[in-house]
């Protein structure tokens, strides 16, 4: 479905009313032109097709009421300077976020028929925002014409926003399995994580063994999961009892987020997965990932909040990986790496299921299902958090997976990654208790992010 925005169009009085009708029109067309849908109350609702008085303040926010469910979020416009006592009475219980964009003023035409004085008015609706507390978004420029391209890419930042808003406002991930006695890092509070309108549900993986005994290896889900993995990657070199193990615990998952409704997962994913039924689960998260269903390994629940997070911003899929090698004597490179829970789209081309190296290196046959490959070359975002002290504290930077060539005999899915600093930003992790995971997602996506959590989801965001 198409993102879609309640228009709002600001007016004082002895500003001319002629730039109203005008506005209505290429603001319109703009957010129609960058492939969103819009809703725009009627013209004659007021008296000039904008909000000025109190009085259409109160009309219009009747009328978007009558509209709640149908826009993610409020494009505020200033045609003119704008009345911010009809702004707040219009907006104040909206639900959703706002974008405050003012027209800037054009030379050769700052006579009294045609001066906006805009600018001006998008502090004075700014300041009484603030002080109602109601949150609000304000791109650069301050100013701009929604003719503009920049109006595009600032309502494209904006859209991006309200995904990661809507989205973590109230979700819901499902933890397979308790937290291994082994990693005390991914520890995690769950009334903190309710406290922000995230839910857990957890599962012991004795139940899920139990439903995985019950499906019969010619069951149609079951069929159909194998279908869909060896469609989905290589796995030409998987004894068939295997294959099928995979295909049942992957219809098991596909239950659980059904049953549940849930919006992502996170999983044990050993020794019992290696010991009870003789797989690795990498490739089911790997193939969740690029299904989008967002999925982590080790019961790191906090990297798939990230994970989600950012797939909501991007729409693309994430991964989560260890903070995991030095790339020789280059501090601002690191090998970025899991055994093969990464998206397929976020890798050079299609992996290889293999029995993981490591577990295979005490028990031979007992760990099929690592996805190996390489991460391919891209911009992008990471980013985690942790639960302390009742908060909820993420960090986000940016920086880039490059072509950097891992050798052969490196195991697994990684890639090197460049981060300007890394040295003293990992110096700020280590010491500030974040784990040894980070979540990527595709793309810069740093000041959407801290824009969502912090203006308008409430979380901490520490600056490394």
């Amino acid at each position: 479905m198409k993102q879609c925005f309640a228009l709002y169009f600001g007016n004082r009085g002895f500003f001319p009313e002629s730039l109203i009708g005008s506005a209505r029109e290429e603001v319109s067309a703009a957010v129609s032109a960058a492939g969103y849908d819009y809703i725009m109350a009627p013209a004659d609702m007021t008296r000039y097709g904008a909000v000025e008085t109190r009085q259409e303040g109160w009309a219009y926010a009747e009328w978007l009421a009558s509209h709640r469910g149908r826009y993610d979020g409020v494009i505020l416009s200033l045609p003119n300077f704008g009345d911010e006592n009809g702004a707040i009475a219009a907006l104040e219980d909206c639900g959703v976020p706002i974008l405050i964009q003012a027209y800037p003023d054009e030379i050769g035409k700052m006579d009294f028929e045609h001066r906006r004085d805009s600018f001006c008015g998008k502090f004075s609706i700014e300041d009484v925002f603030h002080q109602y507390r109601l949150p609000y978004t304000v791109l650069e420029p301050h100013t701009v014409h929604p003719a503009d391209p920049k109006f595009t890419e600032n309502l494209n930042e904006f859209a991006a926003v309200c995904r990661v808003v809507k989205g973590m406002k109230r979700f819901s991930i499902g933890a397979l399995g308790a937290r291994t006695t082994k990693f005390k890092t991914v520890r995690y509070d769950e009334i903190t994580l309710q406290r922000y309108g995230i839910s857990v549900e957890t599962f012991d993986l004795s139940d899920l063994f139990t439903r995985v005994s019950r499906y019969a290896d010619d069951d149609a889900k079951v069929l159909a999961a194998k279908k869909r993995l060896t469609a989905y990657t290589r796995c030409d070199a998987v004894p068939a009892d295997k294959m099928t193990a995979l295909a049942k615990v992957s219809a098991v998952i596909d239950d659980y987020i059904a049953e549940y409704r849930l919006d992502c997962i996170t999983l044990r994913c050993w020794e019992e997965m290696q010991t009870v039924l003789g797989i690795s689960n990498c490739v089911l998260l790997s193939e969740l990932n690029d299904r989008g269903i967002v999925a982590s390994c080790e019961i790191d629940l906090c990297s798939a909040i990230n994970m989600y997070s950012m797939q909501l911003a991007s729409g693309q899929p994430t991964a989560c990986l260890d903070w995991n090698n030095n790339w020789g004597d280059e501090p601002d490179k690191v090998i970025l790496f899991h055994c093969g829970s990464t998206a397929q789209s976020l890798m050079t081309g299609k992996g290889r299921v293999t029995d993981h190296k490591m577990f295979a290196k005490g028990c031979p046959g007992c760990g099929w299902g690592a996805n190996e490959g390489r991460i391919r070359a891209f911009d992008m975002t990471y980013s985690n958090c942790k639960t302390e002290d009742g908060k909820l504290t993420f960090y986000v930077g940016e920086g880039r997976f490059t072509d950097d060539v891992i050798e052969p005999e490196f195991f697994g899915c990684g890639g090197v990654a460049e981060i300007k600093g890394l040295q003293k930003k990992l110096i700020t992790l280590g010491r500030s208790g974040f784990r040894h995971h980070t979540a990527v997602g595709v793309g810069h996506l740093e000041s959407i992010l801290r824009e969502a959590f912090t203006v308008y989801l409430g979380y901490d965001v520490m600056d490394i």
